[in-house]
């Protein structure tokens, strides 16, 4: 099976067009796919619950969702989890989302989901996770850079066009040696990861792109890696 990671820098879940989750569940090769939400960064709100079910449900699949606030006793998570044929993963507070999936081992369960062959995604907090570090508006402070999964062996950047700080900040920390080479993307577009390496970049509106941002001796480099525009 081939390690999959989706990570979209926002906006997923909003919106009529719906092309980037009907690029993910495409991935799956399967003409109903069981696709899990895990909204753990948002604090399992209802409202984004209620989002996911709204746009998944225009699809051909079974989605279902996991909130680890109000986990049905007797639940194994790990069979649980690892029945699907897709997870998603929502936005929110990725240094809260991180913490939680660690008190009850859904990190490492999702790691046996990545190397099985389940398709991983997610938007903004469920760009982060998958990655070395990245930049975080979950700290009071403001932006900073925090340490995550590392599923991934890069740093990343959500939502670089549509928040001013998110771009200034991401190149500082890479200066002062806080962050490493990494990925940013726009808010429509997904990084589609095989394995460890980038696959494609797609992005469901134009103009959008992902950026490779590196520092190297002295010099700090953006290069721009187009999107594929998805029909």
């Amino acid at each position: 099976m081939i390690k999959t990671i989706i990570a979209l820098g926002g906006a997923s879940l909003r919106g009529t067009d719906r092309i980037l989750e009907r690029y993910i569940l495409a991935q799956s090769k399967k003409e109903k796919p069981s696709v899990l939400f895990i909204p753990t960064a948002s604090g399992d709100a209802a409202a984004y619950i209620a989002d996911f079910y709204d746009a998944f449900s225009q699809f051909s699949c079974t989605p279902a969702h996991l909130s680890l606030f109000t986990i049905p006793k007797g639940l194994d998570l790990e069979t649980y989890i690892l029945s699907f044929d897709v997870i998603f993963v929502g936005g929110g507070n990725t240094r809260n989302l991180l913490c939680l999936w660690q008190l009850w081992g859904v990190d490492l369960i999702l790691r046996k989901a990545w190397e099985k062959g389940i398709i991983l995604a997610g938007s903004s907090a469920g760009s982060l996770c998958w990655f070395r570090a990245g930049i975080t508006d979950s700290f009071p402070e403001g932006l900073m850079v925090l340490p995550c999964m590392g599923f991934l062996p890069l740093s990343n950047c959500p939502h670089y066009n549509d928040e001013a700080g998110r771009r200034p900040v991401y190149h500082a920390a890479m200066v002062a040696g806080k962050i490493g080479t990494g990925i940013a993307q726009d808010q429509y577009v997904g990084l589609h990861f095989r394995g460890e390496e980038l696959y494609k970049v797609v992005s469901s509106k134009q103009d959008q792109n992902a950026y490779h941002v590196s520092y190297d001796g002295g010099i700090l480099k953006e290069i721009i890696i187009a999107a594929e525009k998805l029909g």
